[in-house]
């Protein structure tokens, strides 16, 4: 099939969603990420309406536990692989390692999916700010001593 150029916007979008998604994930490992959509910043430097704040947050609320179960079910694999890594019977520990890697996998899977779903609540425009947003929030996390 011949790539089109739906086809590269959509690749483009997906891994911008993706740079958002690992950019709040290790800004709050916790499972309870920062909403952006209910900061008053993000709220008025986005222009986002009333109507675009609750669809953002029913995405979210939709994706949480399924989000929360994923986190726990990838942790819970990386304890146990770290139990096992020193273990000599190296096929106890490559099955281990193929639940980490589906775990993980299915983890994004999700927050990609989450991601998507809130990129079709914004406008383009808003898409473009979230992401100049994001990334100063980040350059300031990283400028902040530790």
């Amino acid at each position: 099939m011949k790539p089109t150029v739906f086809t590269g916007r959509f690749v483009a979008t997906l891994l911008v969603a993706m740079t958002l998604v690992v950019t709040f994930v290790h800004a709050n490992q916790s499972t309870n990420p920062p909403k952006w959509w209910t900061s008053e910043t993000y709220k008025r430097e986005l222009g986002l309406t009333v109507e675009q704040s609750r669809k953002l947050e029913d995405i979210f609320q939709a994706a949480a536990p399924t989000l929360r179960t994923q986190r726990k079910t990838l942790e819970d694999a990386e304890a146990q692989f770290e139990k096992l890594v020193n273990q000599a019977d190296e096929k106890v520990v490559i099955e281990q390692i193929n639940r980490v890697v589906s775990a993980k996998a299915d983890l994004n899977r999700s927050h990609s999916l989450m991601w998507y779903r809130m990129r079709r609540v914004l406008t383009p425009e808003q898409w473009t700010k979230l992401g100049t947003l994001t990334e100063r929030e980040k350059q300031k996390a990283a400028e902040k001593p530790k």
